[in-house]
């Protein structure tokens, strides 16, 4: 056998391994049943390396990960967690319902420790208002404070929707759905616009989801919070159409809209980062948020902020593009220019 044709052979081995990988995988992808992990093709470590040489290393490997990922930070102090939080602009009221859940649960832990009764302290909430109103960052911060309260052992914050739990296979919804679920123990399982897995048909298997989500609350009461969000309305209607979550979900936080002046505050943050807003750009960018805001839903509070903060940064770049020289005071300024281009109040 000549060089060509061992090159050839070796080629198609290398096929026949890759073809054999993908028909487990496509079978995990249909049937939701892991694959068995598979070696890539190669040849023998020769005998000089000693017997089993290759084994103890893969579970020293092995080890080393799973250490790896036992090792945690040690819990955030709770009066710095407190601080961060009075950072936060607005939700002021949504502060004040955190501080009283925080109060409530150091006196159920200090009962406990002097044998009194107590009774039954449910942690799940439900988030509701409009998009970006901050409903994902109170709850990555509040996964932070139960792990500081020693109620979580990890305080990771898990984000799903519908897409990431239910699928589209009978009896694959609940083993994606368990997945989340086994992602987030220790932590928070946080579950966006929730109102979306009430099923439309008799053939959604939303109700998959949800029916595996509740057992997971009971089962590990212990070391599990969930938080679902979504808009108001929806979400009063979707607690209130199974009496499982009802019977779980019954501390309820409202994040309302930002005001103007919250949304200025938010941007001039943003411009913190290595950018000036000018004087005279100031107002401009006040009343660019005012229209848009009032537009409707669709602006995304925080999130339309961040837009209209990203729509001046273009016109900015596309205004030094044209300088021949350009200084760092002229790479920070946000100028009224750059606003009014941005709004389409001139042209280019």
């Amino acid at each position: 056998m000549d060089q060509k044709d061992k090159i050839i052979l070796q080629q198609l081995d290398v096929i026949r391994s890759m073809t054999e990988n993908s028909m487990k995988r496509m079978n995990s992808d249909f049937w939701g049943t892991p694959a068995a992990p598979q070696s890539p093709a190669a040849p023998k470590a020769p005998e000089a390396a000693g017997k089993g040489s290759e084994k103890k290393a893969a579970v020293s490997t092995g080890q080393k990960e799973s250490e790896a990922e036992e090792e945690l930070p040690p819990p955030e102090k709770l009066e710095d967690l407190l601080a961060e939080l009075d950072t936060y602009i607005g939700l002021d009221v949504v502060k004040d319902e955190v501080r009283s859940l925080i109060n409530m649960v150091q006196v159920y832990k200090l009962r406990r420790e002097h044998d009194l009764p107590t009774t039954d302290m449910s942690l799940h909430m439900v988030f509701t208002g409009n998009p970006g109103t901050g409903k994902t960052m109170m709850a990555r911060m509040m996964a932070r404070i139960y792990r500081s309260l020693g109620i979580l052992s990890k305080g990771q914050l898990v984000e799903v929707d519908r897409s990431g739990l239910v699928a589209g296979y009978v009896g694959q919804t609940a083993l994606k759905t368990q997945k989340a679920i086994e992602k987030a123990m220790g932590g928070v399982l946080f579950i966006d616009e929730a109102y979306a897995l009430n099923g439309k048909s008799e053939n959604d298997f939303g109700q998959e989801a949800i029916d595996t989500v509740l057992k997971a609350m009971e089962d590990h009461r212990d070391d599990l919070v969930v938080i679902v969000a979504g808009y108001t309305d929806l979400m009063e209607k979707f607690i209130h159409s199974n009496p499982g979550l009802e019977s779980r979900f019954n501390r309820f936080l409202f994040f309302p809209d930002y005001t103007v002046d919250e949304m200025m505050a938010i941007f001039k943050m943003r411009c913190g980062k290595g950018y000036v807003l000018t004087e005279e750009a100031e107002p401009l960018v006040r009343d660019y948020i005012a229209e848009e805001s009032a537009a409707g839903d669709s602006f995304g509070n925080a999130r339309g902020v961040r837009n209209i903060f990203e729509h001046i940064l273009v016109a900015q770049n596309n205004r030094l593009a044209k300088m021949e020289q350009v200084t760092r005071e002229d790479l920070m300024a946000l100028t009224a220019d750059d606003v009014l281009h941005a709004r389409g109040k001139i042209d280019e």
